[in-house]
């Protein structure tokens, strides 16, 4: 696992730590014993040292390319002064320079390419001069050979390890890339799934705080009543067990959404149609209230519905908590271009205790995902004031 909390991604093709480990030790090690073995057929000391400084580095050439190829590079220019014939041990050469291109930088790589064309001119010569006997003169087209092929030599190490490390960085760009999608991905969950638990907070705290203040004031209003006057009391309770059925439902259409591998059965949302039985609601709990309500046949998307429907809802549920027995309530809401909602009432307006906040942070939100603006504080002539406008 990496940082990101995601499985790093490796190609089941390449060798793991261990093996790869091996894969530069043993291969090193075989090609040290051929150096001793023809250096002491040789009798050269000479061979022999220069043959392991030239082999050993490559134990490193995958961890420390630039100082194998070094000391393998220097070791080669040394070989061209002290011995005028090919060695064994010069395989090591493109080795090094492959790997200084792969794993090393693009400017190490291009000068190693660099030093190794100007080391196969240089092998060219002394090779040559080094097979051509006393008595006959070398030309141009006698180096012209074998400095072909050592470069040829030099420029294929060098453009393979050149293609891996361009191959390897594009493989490990595309592998940042998969892992970066998949915790943005995650974020995006994350920011999902913290939108709908605060929608769905804002329902409940809406169905919840209105639906319980209707009962608490229906249930105080029959209980003073019932001795004096037994009818009123028993429409106090059908008032309070219609508005108890009334947010048990929503409460169920809400926590129905939270259920997974379940039908959530999905009510339709209220919307301006209910806006009416709201302010019935209201009138039956005894609150004085009037309302200019969009007429009949007046629509809006589901969304902004909900939205107009919950501003009312939570402004008649505040004027019950805050405004007082005798406050009026004035409520007005017009749909056409530009969506106004306004809740006025008469009560105690600045006076009122201060409620928790929550009501009005939730209608906040509201309006702003429809990009609107909503006010809420005393009103000019005393009372408490909600207004919420947004344009369609």
């Amino acid at each position: 696992m990496d940082g990101t909390g995601t499985e790093s991604v490796r190609e089941p093709w390449r060798p793991g730590p261990g093996l790869r480990r091996a894969l530069d030790v043993v291969p090193v090690a075989l090609l040290a014993f051929v150096v001793l073995l023809v250096g002491a057929s040789s009798g050269s000391t000479a061979w022999i040292v220069l043959g392991l400084v030239q082999t050993l580095p490559l134990v490193v050439r995958r961890t420390h390319p630039v100082l194998a190829y070094t000391i393998i590079a220097g070791a080669s220019a040394v070989q061209a002064l002290v011995i005028d014939t090919p060695i064994v041990s010069q395989l090591a050469y493109p080795v090094a320079l492959y790997n200084l291109a792969r794993h090393g930088s693009a400017v190490a790589g291009a000068i190693g390419l660099l030093v190794g064309l100007i080391g196969a001119a240089v092998a060219s010569v002394t090779w040559i001069e080094g097979y051509r006997p006393d008595y006959v003169q070398a030309v141009w087209s006698d180096y012209v050979p074998y400095l072909f092929t050592v470069g040829a030599i030099v420029i294929v190490a060098w453009s393979l390890g050149t293609l891996s490390r361009v191959r390897d960085a594009y493989v490990a760009a595309l592998v940042e890339r998969g892992e970066r999608r998949v915790v943005e991905a995650e974020q995006r969950v994350l920011l999902a799934a913290g939108r709908e638990r605060s929608r769905i907070a804002r329902e409940m705290h809406d169905v919840v705080a209105h639906g319980l203040s209707v009962i608490v004031v229906q249930a105080d209003g029959g209980r003073y009543a019932a001795a004096k006057d037994p009818d009123v009391a028993v429409r106090t309770l059908e008032t309070v067990a219609q508005t108890g059925r009334a947010s048990l439902a929503d409460m169920r259409r809400l926590l129905g959404l939270l259920r997974t591998g379940e039908e959530s059965g999905r009510a339709p949302q209220p919307g301006l149609p209910d806006l009416q039985e709201l302010v019935d609601l209201a009138r039956r709990s005894g609150t004085r209230i009037s309302a200019e309500l969009p007429p009949d046949g007046a629509s809006l998307p589901e969304a902004e519905a909900l939205t107009v429907y919950r501003i009312v809802q939570e402004s008649l549920t505040n004027v019950r908590k805050h405004a007082g027995h005798d406050a009026e309530v004035r409520v007005h809401v017009t749909v056409g271009d530009v969506v106004l909602v306004q809740v006025a009432d008469t009560g105690r307006g600045a006076e009122a205790p201060t409620a928790d906040g929550l009501g009005l942070v939730g209608m906040g939100e509201r309006v702003a995902v429809h990009g609107g603006s909503l006010t809420a504080g005393p009103g000019a002539d005393g009372g408490w004031v909600v207004r919420a406008r947004w344009r369609r």
